[in-house]
């Protein structure tokens, strides 16, 4: 039976290199992006899957588009891996910075997940999300990005107790600082050079994920912390 899965933020870093793996093997793909532009771009490299515009950035709105797109009756995983970051002080942020956050790393990966549990119930599937560090610890300056992050891992939390029952898995994935383009912003943010070969590659994040993917059903892995090597700062 060919695999499929749903994933979000395909377009680049973590998203992209999972996607790559997943269709390199002849997995069934459902790419969810946030522009028509993103899909034109998106679908040379992925020929055969189905992708869907929507935004994350309005919760209501990806709703109503997902229902109104074709999406598979049946899913062997939900990859939540799209996210936004913009990072400020308390003192200085406005609520659209806050807005977007909560509505793009929290707000629609729950709706996402909804809308979609059917699906994931008829093969028992596995809802993965790739969280971050600041899901675990908040610093200065994170507040915004990480309340949205500690969110979405009281959802896998909640999720993972509501559906065991149906077989579901869920996963939380915690990589450190990884070489995507959502790094390079917050370097920018942080006033900082940014060398992609000093921290974690997303390949080396989607192998992880693949693993996750591909656990036998008498096991599961609710949580996944990737650490850098001992080489790296």
């Amino acid at each position: 039976m060919t695999r499929r899965h749903l994933v979000t933020g395909a377009a680049s870093g973590i998203g992209a290199a999972i996607a790559d793996l997943l269709h390199e093997r002849g997995d069934e793909l459902w790419l969810l992006v946030r522009t028509e532009e993103r899909a034109h771009q998106l679908s040379p490299a992925f020929p055969n899957a189905e992708i869907v515009v929507a935004d994350l950035t309005d919760p209501a709105g990806l709703e109503k588009t997902l229902y109104d797109a074709v999406l598979p009756t049946e899913l062997d995983s939900v990859l939540h891996i799209a996210g936004v970051v913009d990072l400020s002080p308390v003192a200085e942020q406005s609520v659209e910075q806050i807005r977007e956050q909560v509505d793009v790393n929290l707000i629609s990966p729950m709706v996402l997940t909804r809308v979609l549990l059917p699906a994931l119930r008829a093969r028992q599937g596995l809802v993965l999300v790739v969280n971050s560090g600041a899901g675990l610890t908040a610093h200065a300056d994170w507040s915004a990005y990480a309340a949205s992050k500690f969110g979405v891992r009281a959802f896998a939390d909640s999720l993972r107790a509501e559906e065991a029952a149906h077989g579901i898995r869920v996963t939380t994935v915690y990589p450190s600082r990884t070489a995507t383009p959502m790094q390079q912003k917050v370097h920018d943010q942080e006033g900082s050079d940014y060398d992609p070969s000093r921290w974690i590659q997303p390949d080396t994040v989607a192998r992880s994920i693949l693993h996750v993917i591909d656990l036998p059903s008498d096991a599961s892995i609710p949580e996944l912390t990737i650490r850098q090597g001992p080489s790296r700062p």
